[in-house]
């Protein structure tokens, strides 16, 4: 007996029954971080069940923020390199924004290894997959919305130079949102997800056999999304999505706003064009002071964006200016410098110095205390410079290892760092400016796409250091009461 013929002794398709389990089953096994999920979002009752939103909001003190890139990291989201949109990326590495061909079992590889290091250290890892399917199998409300996100990437169209016109009557609404939408509404968990990161065109053209219809198919597969730095940046006001320089990214910064809706994480702003702004030129040094590369990927208009909307949190921002270079191999500020401790970093040596072919300068703007709007207050002072003067000791990284991403580490707080080049690890610990510990992960199946472990994760929330002392003092006041 066929399953398609089967049916209990109510009627229902067994059919149905046995794709819900199985949906049931893939939610609840594609990765580890099913579990952080389901911490940062607790119980709801069952009267806000109809809303997705709801699922994951209500978290308490979950809110999103990041003063600086010392304090503790509680939350970060990554995306598993998987599916097909990865495999399809490695088709055409070069078109794909890839560096080099690409392993996809030894991405996934490589990549476990990088969550569960961070896993290891306390952090909760929330995987973009795990976001996406949170709750859809029980919920219709998270149903509808998954469906209504693949809508956005699913499109019909007519064949080049085929008009509707041509089509039989009967067959035009196989064309129609309608028709999209019943497609939708009978995919698995895992086909709306797949749909929405291959991001699909079905080009229809008239078959005048069987069916009477026959397609063709491009897609604007979401191979980069692996890199979960870039679509947006945390500062001390919370979430603002960005704006990025290439057009195959765009449906990027959807799918990151959706899964931070769904998490009750609120966005406080978005970029707009003439604006551009990737997460990988950004750095938080404190509730004084915030940092952004303009060149290659960001700009001026998107500080200015941030400056005049008050987006940062911060009294200052330096903006650090790629005038003299723009190559891709350093086309974010996190490809030639990063934060390891509080008054401790790495740059890039040969752009260190004002004689440097490569340096970089910063212009730095600062809130006036009356009207609350940024001034600029210093203007081309070269990087290494206004580092130093900010009490920062700068450890200089060779370019042989920049390259090998030795600037792109991931600062768990604390200065517990994560690197991908051993040679770089060995150059921190030996610094004696530098008090924290280094681990090293073969990262590399991961930077053949073009980044690192700082390019492929979002802090989202980190502990801030004004709430960490006060919970310190709670502690030890608490400690200090009698029984």
């Amino acid at each position: 007996m066929t399953l398609n013929a089967m049916t209990d002794v109510n009627g229902i398709g067994l059919e149905h029954l046995a794709i819900r389990q199985l949906s049931r089953k893939s939610d609840m096994t594609t990765s580890q971080s099913v579990q952080d999920v389901r911490d940062v979002a607790p119980p709801v009752p069952s009267a806000k069940r109809g809303s997705a939103t709801n699922l994951l909001s209500g978290a308490g003190t979950t809110t999103a923020v990041q003063e600086h890139e010392n304090e503790t990291a509680e939350i970060v989201i990554v995306c598993e390199p998987q599916g097909t949109s990865l495999m399809m990326g490695g088709l055409h590495p070069r078109a794909s924004l890839y560096e080099r061909p690409v392993n996809l079992d030894a991405a996934k590889t490589a990549h476990a290894e990088f969550r569960q290091v961070m896993r290891d250290a306390g952090v909760k890892v929330l995987t973009v997959r795990e976001i996406l399917s949170y709750g859809v199998v029980n919920h219709m409300g998270a149903r509808v919305e998954l469906e209504e996100m693949a809508m956005t990437a699913l499109t019909y169209s007519m064949d080049e130079g085929v008009e509707i016109t041509e089509l039989r009557e009967e067959d035009r609404p196989y064309l129609s949102d309608e028709y999209k939408r019943e497609v939708l509404q009978h995919m698995s968990i895992m086909q709306l997800i797949d749909t929405i990161m291959i991001n699909p065109t079905v080009h229809i053209s008239p078959s005048y056999r069987d069916t009477g219809l026959s397609a063709s198919y491009t897609f604007q597969p979401l191979s980069n999304l692996v890199y979960t730095r870039d679509q947006q940046i945390t500062t001390c006001k919370g979430i603002v999505m960005g704006k990025l320089r290439s057009s195959q990214r765009q449906l990027e910064v959807e799918v990151m706003k959706f899964c931070f809706r769904k998490l009750g994480l609120p966005v406080v702003g978005e970029i707009e064009e003439p604006g551009f702004l990737e997460g990988g030129d950004y750095f938080a040094a404190g509730e004084d002071l915030a940092l952004v590369g303009v060149g290659l990927r960001s700009n001026q208009e998107a500080c200015d964006q941030l400056m005049q909307r008050n987006w940062l949190g911060t009294d200052r921002l330096a903006v650090v200016r790629d005038d003299f270079e723009q190559h891709q191999d350093r086309m974010h500020l996190d490809c030639v410098f990063s934060i390891l401790g509080d008054k401790c970093c790495i740059m890039l040596e040969e752009m260190l110095g004002a004689e440097s072919k490569t340096r970089r300068l910063v212009d730095e703007y600062s809130r006036h205390p009356s009207t609350g709007k940024y001034e600029m207050t210093r203007e081309k002072v070269e990087f290494s410079q206004y580092m130093r003067e900010e009490g920062y000791h700068i450890i200089p990284i060779k370019p042989e290892h920049q390259l090998l991403y030795g600037c792109n580490v991931l600062n768990l707080g604390n200065s517990r760092i994560i690197s991908v080049n051993a040679d770089t690890g060995r150059q921190i610990v030996k610094d004696p400016h530098f008090h924290g510990d280094v681990q090293v992960i073969d990262y590399s199946p991961i930077t053949s796409m073009y980044g690192a472990v700082h390019c492929s994760s979002q802090v989202v929330r980190r502990l801030p250091s004004s709430l960490k002392d006060k919970m310190v003092q709670d502690a030890l006041r608490k400690s200090r009461q009698p029984e």
